[in-house]
């Protein structure tokens, strides 16, 4: 989970909202709607027992045209366009080093090096994502350390005054909530793996709740720590804000190695998306005729077509959009989506004893419904472009299902 929105979206939050305290309760915010997310997946990956996620959910509950329509976003852009995105901050971090040789040209190298990576075996595949994890983790932990344990050295971002209680009612601020929701995209990745999982009634909630509640924490210890060594002036409207506020305490020197690390997590960003967004992908195509041609698995059992399928449209968005862009038209449709697979919690008519019980349903699963219904109605309001393009790729997606031979 732990990916590019954590490093990135501060910079565009900054710009409508200020405080400390609006910015640790959007954080708040979007880990509370994880949270509830993950109890909801939880309980609906231990009743059905597949792996595909959201497009079994979708298809079993309420009609396979709802989950195609989650298989299209997924393969559009729920996974390719955080491929693209994290492939484009991975240029950007990059970029100062040589920037005529670290350009969208590199991201793209890396991801067809990846894809080739998850092309050939599943245990090939497995090891790569753990030790990419490993790293990941022991690098972000580091970065909260050195970032608590340093003073700061310039102006700092940090403002405690009660000017949050008016950014809160901004359109703004529900804005900002956009990037970070986007933030926290992949605390579901489990769900979509489930028959690959070892025991998935107990398995299954922990890793979806566990890893919400642990990276929540994480997240909101990195915001205070690059809001303490830069100026609001120095991160607003910025993607590297990590590298901005490392510089500040090591100089270029020290944030030159900054860089080189956030890249080289984001390799384990990118890799996972390949990894789980092809099995998506495979899952939808075995039950849709239109894309049968992708559910062919190699002799080693990968989904390839659907793995080089995520690749190439990862790639064109890549080429053909800002990073600010997609991910703003990106975090709109998943949003829309995942509210739908939130609501069809309610309508599972009957659960097996085996199953994960979400708590407090349905008040939680109506309470994140309110608050997503909120955000996708002031995106539309404060970003229309954006947002339109989000509901094209959705409307799109509809029309295509309609394609399908049938019988």
């Amino acid at each position: 989970m732990i990916g590019t929105g954590v490093f990135t979206s501060l910079g565009f939050q900054l710009l409508d909202v200020q405080n400390t305290w609006s910015i640790i309760l959007l954080w708040l915010i979007g880990g509370f709607l994880a949270t509830i997310g993950a109890f909801t997946y939880a309980e609906l990956g231990t009743h059905f027992k597949e792996s595909g996620g959201d497009y079994i959910f979708l298809s079993r509950i309420f009609h396979p045209f709802a989950g195609y329509l989650y298989a299209w976003i997924s393969l559009t852009i729920g996974f390719s366009a955080p491929i693209a995105i994290s492939a484009m901050a991975m240029t950007q971090y990059l970029s100062p080093i040589n920037e005529s040789f670290f350009t969208n040209w590199f991201g793209i190298g890396i991801i067809l090096a990846l894809t080739t990576v998850h092309s050939f075996s599943l245990g090939q595949s497995g090891k790569f994502q753990n030790v990419t994890t490993f790293f990941k983790l022991v690098f972000v932990v580091a970065l909260i350390v050195l970032g608590i344990l340093y003073a700061p050295t310039l102006e700092t971002s940090l403002n405690f005054n009660h000017t949050w209680q008016k950014e809160i009612l901004l359109p703004g601020f529900a804005v900002s909530l956009i990037y970070v929701t986007y933030a926290y995209t992949g605390w579901n990745s489990a769900a979509y793996i489930v028959d690959e999982i070892d025991d998935p009634r107990n398995n299954l909630p922990k890793a979806l709740i566990g890893g919400t509640l642990l990276v929540m924490v994480v997240y909101i210890l990195l915001q205070l720590v690059f809001l303490r060594h830069a100026s609001v002036a120095q991160l607003a409207g910025r993607v590297e804000v990590a590298d901005i506020a490392f510089s500040n305490i090591f100089g270029r020197s020290g944030s030159f190695w900054v860089s080189i690390f956030i890249a080289v997590q984001l390799l384990a960003t990118i890799s996972g998306y390949l990894w789980v967004g092809s099995r998506i992908t495979f899952a939808m195509s075995k039950e849709n005729p239109l894309w049968r041609s992708l559910a062919v698995k190699n002799t080693n059992g990968i989904p390839v077509r659907a793995l080089w399928a995520q690749a190439i449209i990862s790639i064109t968005l890549t080429m053909t959009g800002t990073f600010e862009e997609v991910m703003l038209y990106a975090s709109f449709a998943l949003q829309l989506m995942g509210t739908l697979t939130i609501a069809a919690l309610l309508f599972l008519k009957s659960s097996t004893e085996n199953t994960f019980k979400s708590p407090l349903k349905p008040y939680l699963q109506i309470i994140y419904l309110l608050f997503s219904f909120w955000v996708l109605g002031f995106m539309l309001y404060e970003r229309p472009y954006e947002s339109c393009i989000g509901l094209a790729f959705v409307a799109v997606g509809g029309i295509t299902y309609f394609f399908q031979p049938r019988g």
